[in-house]
């Protein structure tokens, strides 16, 4: 029965054997060593290019421009834009901030999207509010009802919308859209804090360049562990939960030195939801917020770039390498996971809606750089990842592949990552040096090898989670993330152990 069983099987063994396979097996395992040598060059790049730029705004005086902005007739007014869904934890927080900006001229518009905490009773409270009469700006689509809309009697430029919620953030973006009333629209996140010169720093492209700027960011930081007061940050300090500490040191890549790096390569993809500034006007052009993206943020600085770029109408999205701007970050596996598997299957939605922007010149930089890098370094990582990873285990275990040249790739790759770490972390300290104690920079560093070891293959796996999602066609589902506040006591480290989305 055996030599029947074994002659049977024999045909596929010697399949599996082949030496066909064997080839298929090791051209895998360097389609990964070019994949991520290519993955880390490029992003050497972005990281070089970023921080050269960090490096001369840092050393520019810029002080004396703020002032000019904030003095200038020409400044334009700011309306900002809070969406917020049960977000009692920090609201009276970022409300006190973002109303706090030194800035000539601006409104801050809330809308209490569907919550079902006391977020509108302690607003209410806290600013004596007045129900009004809605005077709408604009008609976009909202699908929620619009229940009732209030103004502070406090003296203080707020308007809150009270509205039903359909399960979207850009809903509620929308009808801030609809009442808002300057010519330039700051988008918020409801569990972020400004800094005081926030709208300062960023709206300066527009004064200075008002006919083709028409979208600008800066800095986001992660405000876990900070100690804050009121809408402030009083002292920036790292969490002591490893989830968090990776998180700041993403932040510090991506956003310090990465996407300064993108918008100087005039191939800016993304400008973050959790503060960023556009022309009314652009917004309402292109429609406002689509209703059906997970990724709205990204969604609406391309959609404005194809549109101009389209009717060959010349314009600029500028990031700005100064901090701005302080977020609540998830601060569990599960948390971390749900949102990165909502990321990627918003990535996979942007992609194949502007497909036709990916490598074609008509769009350029963004659609020769930017959306191939996205594709396949984003998108499709962990694709790549996970093939070429089974092809080089399969290749030591027939003998193609020797156990030392696999090792020596493996070390090869997590140095090149944690040297790209290392690199923006230097170059936070050497600029901004918002970290000032030195055990918070040892953690980072410490974080920065544990990242590799463990943390880059469990984001992989949520990533491949969300690009299934994409390919399944299933529906995008936005889903609230547990909010702790800005003055809340950081909770105790937990173990390093992930948790599926």
């Amino acid at each position: 029965m055996s030599d029947l069983l074994l002659d049977a099987l024999q045909p596929l063994l010697n399949v599996l054997m082949s030496e066909f396979l064997l080839d298929v097996l090791l051209v895998s395992g360097w389609v990964l060593t070019g994949h991520v040598a290519l993955f880390h060059l490029v992003t050497l790049l972005l990281v070089l290019a970023g921080a050269r730029r960090v490096w001369r705004n840092r050393h520019w005086r810029g002080v004396e421009g703020h002032d000019e902005t904030f003095a200038s007739p020409l400044t334009p007014a700011v309306s900002i834009l809070v969406p917020a869904h049960d977000e009692e934890a920090g609201i009276l927080d970022t409300l006190s901030a973002a109303l706090g900006q030194k800035y000539p001229a601006l409104e801050v518009v809330l809308v209490d999207d569907g919550s079902t905490d006391r977020t509108f009773a302690l607003v209410a409270e806290r600013y004596a509010l007045r129900e009004v009469t809605p005077r709408p700006t604009a008609d976009l689509p909202v699908d929620g009802e619009i229940l009732s809309v209030h103004r502070a009697t406090t003296g203080d430029p707020l308007l809150v919308i009270r509205k039903t919620s359909v399960g979207r953030r850009s809903d509620a973006l929308n009808a801030a859209l609809n009442h808002a009333r300057h010519p330039l629209v700051c988008m918020v996140d409801a569990d972020s804090l400004l800094e005081t010169e926030a709208l300062l720093q960023v709206s300066r492209p527009f004064v200075e360049d008002p006919d083709q700027v028409v979208a600008s960011g800066g800095v986001i930081r992660a405000a876990n562990g900070a100690r804050t007061d009121r809408g402030t940050i009083l002292e920036p300090r790292l969490s002591r939960r490893w989830v968090v500490r990776v998180q700041v040191l993403e932040y510090l890549r991506s956003f310090l030195l990465g996407r300064t790096g993108w918008a100087d390569a005039q191939a800016l993809l993304i400008i973050s939801g959790a503060f960023g500034l556009f022309r009314r006007d652009v917004v309402l052009e292109v429609g406002g917020m689509d209703p059906l993206s997970l990724a709205e943020d990204a969604e609406l600085v391309v959609t404005i770039q194809e549109h101009l770029r389209r009717n060959r109408r010349p314009h600029r999205v500028v990031f700005v390498p100064q901090t701005v701007c302080w977020t609540e970050v998830p601060e569990s596996w599960t948390v971390l996971g749900r949102q990165r598997t909502r990321w990627s299957h918003g990535l996979a939605q942007l992609l194949w809606k502007h497909r036709r922007m990916i490598g074609n010149p008509r769009y350029g930089p963004i659609g020769l750089l930017a959306m191939p890098f996205f594709l396949l370094f984003e998108l499709l990582g962990p694709v790549f990842e996970l093939v070429g990873v089974a092809g080089v285990l399969a290749s030591m275990a027939v003998g193609q592949v020797p156990p030392a040249v696999a090792g020596a790739l493996l070390v090869l790759a997590i140095a090149l990552g944690v040297l790209l770490s290392a690199t923006a972390i230097a170059v936070e300290e050497l600029t901004y040096h918002r970290y000032g104690r030195g055990r918070d920079l040892l953690a980072l560093m410490g974080t920065a090898v544990v990242e590799h070891l463990w943390f880059r293959w469990a984001h992989s796996w949520y990533r491949l989670c969300g690009l299934g999602a994409a390919l399944a066609g299933r529906s995008p589902v936005w889903t609230a993330m547990p909010r702790v506040g800005f003055s809340a006591e950081p909770a105790p480290a937990e173990r390093l152990v992930p948790v599926g989305p």
